[in-house]
């Protein structure tokens, strides 16, 4: 019986999205960083007992934004981010990489 081939998450993701560095590559990335931001504001508003209707009335907006923001997070701008993690009383930190210095923005 031949033995199968066991493939990491890394090969795997190289193979059928692309390397890194590649445009493809960096699009599934981005995406996949902005679901986990939404499942972070979803779950820390629940945690908090807010609902969506709450939580968009604390940051000034419709409950249909928040409900966008947590299902596809990029579809918001930063500031309104920023608006949602302080409503939640959540701490912030950015980690800004230019021309190999790293600057640390709270």
């Amino acid at each position: 019986m031949a033995k199968m081939k066991a493939y990491s998450l890394s090969e795997m993701e190289n193979k059928y999205i692309g390397k890194k560095g590649t445009k493809e590559r960096d699009e599934y990335e981005y995406e996949l960083r902005m679901d986990l931001l939404g499942q972070m504001i979803r779950t820390t508003r629940k945690e908090k007992n807010l609902t969506q209707e709450k939580l968009g009335k604390l940051i000034g907006v419709h409950k249909s934004q928040i409900s966008k923001l947590e299902n596809n997070a990029n579809s918001a701008t930063i500031e309104t981010i920023i608006r949602v993690f302080k409503a939640l009383k959540a701490e912030i930190n950015f980690n800004v990489v230019l021309d190999n210095t790293k600057l640390e923005i709270a």
